[in-house]
């Protein structure tokens, strides 16, 4: 098997593609033929020893997988060869073989292609938890989503167009606006990349007037930084803040805000929250799989890379350049 590996701590530079022996199932395991793995931030992250969670090395970033069963351990039921699964890794996934425990395996269908299945489960599975478990978000409420182009703010906005609420989509560039608005997005605006505190002020102002109301009900935070503040000062009564990421900075956040507008700032951490619960997991997975099913969600891939190129589908991540997703193919 090949395996694109993390010796040390460092960028994607530092990754080596290294040939191992093939992996065979344990008692409760399967073998997976792995064909596609998606690339998420956290990637980047895990690589430099900056993520929450730090794998002994040598080890493959990848959070998530799509494939084949190629064989099942001893007390396996529910897969036999020729299976196709997605599974949620952590990491591990940038190999072609791979071994896991079974009930990490979710059966896919025919009509699932591996790239989108690879490409699925992380970022539909994060903002449909932040969206449904932590807002609870309501038909005809307001969700403002900030780094709505990425993998995560691309399915929130898909996710909360299903949910019925009304959506401006908050990026960095008229080119990731315009495929916000592909993906449904009711509004767009797009933010400097700098932001002084006049700028902060303008952000605000905006985004207040897009919501055609006192606020917005909820905003999906994928950014962190200097775009925390106004985004928060623009919320309506009642209003639920979700911090989902911090590509841009860990921001620090005037509390007095929160008791003026009796607002909630939930903390979302989806990886935690599959192994916590994982009865609400499994019927997350469930309720995503009807929607693609009906077509209301499909994963948007930016770019593909092959495996030996996974460090440059790494750069791309990290310089915040992708719309929607980036997957590593193993054929």
């Amino acid at each position: 098997m090949k395996a694109m590996l993390s010796a040390a701590p460092g960028g994607p530079e530092t990754l080596e593609l290294t040939e191992l022996p093939d992996p065979e199932p344990a008692k409760g395991q399967l073998l997976i033929r792995v064909h596609a793995a998606g690339v998420n931030f956290p990637d980047t992250l895990i690589i430099r020893d900056l993520y929450q969670m730090k794998p002994p090395r040598p080890f493959a970033p990848g959070g998530e997988v799509a494939g084949e069963v190629l064989a099942v351990g001893e007390g396996v039921t529910g897969f036999t060869p020729g299976d196709r699964v997605l599974a949620l890794t952590g990491h591990g996934g940038f190999v072609t073989h791979l071994t896991l425990p079974a009930n990490m395996a979710i059966p896919i269908s025919d009509a699932m292609p591996y790239e989108e299945a690879a490409c699925f489960i992380f970022t539909y599975g994060t903002s449909y938890h932040a969206l449904k478990d932590r807002a609870q978000i309501k038909p005809g409420e307001s969700l403002l989503v900030l780094g709505a182009a990425g993998g995560v703010g691309a399915a929130a906005i898909e996710l909360g167009k299903a949910a019925g609420a009304r959506v401006i989509a908050a990026v960095s560039t008229e080119e990731k606006a315009a495929f916000c608005k592909e993906l449904g997005a009711d509004e767009t605006l797009v933010y400097p990349r700098e932001l002084d505190k006049a700028a902060q002020k303008a952000l605000s102002t905006e985004i207040k007037s897009l919501s055609k109301a006192e606020g917005v009900d909820v905003v999906y935070d994928a950014v962190g930084g200097a775009y925390a503040e106004p985004a928060l000062r623009a919320m309506a009564w009642k209003g639920r803040y979700l911090v989902v990421g911090f590509p841009a900075g860990i921001p620090s956040i005037p509390l007095n805000l929160t008791l003026l507008k009796g607002t909630q700032i939930v903390g979302v951490f989806w990886g935690a929250s599959v192994f916590r619960e994982p009865k609400g997991h499994a019927e997350n997975m469930a309720d995503l799989m009807a929607l693609y099913a009906q077509g209301k969600i499909r994963p948007r891939i930016h770019a593909r890379y092959n495996l030996e190129d996974a460090p440059a589908a790494l750069e791309m991540m990290q310089d915040r350049m992708v719309m929607g997703k980036i997957v590593v193919t193993m054929s």
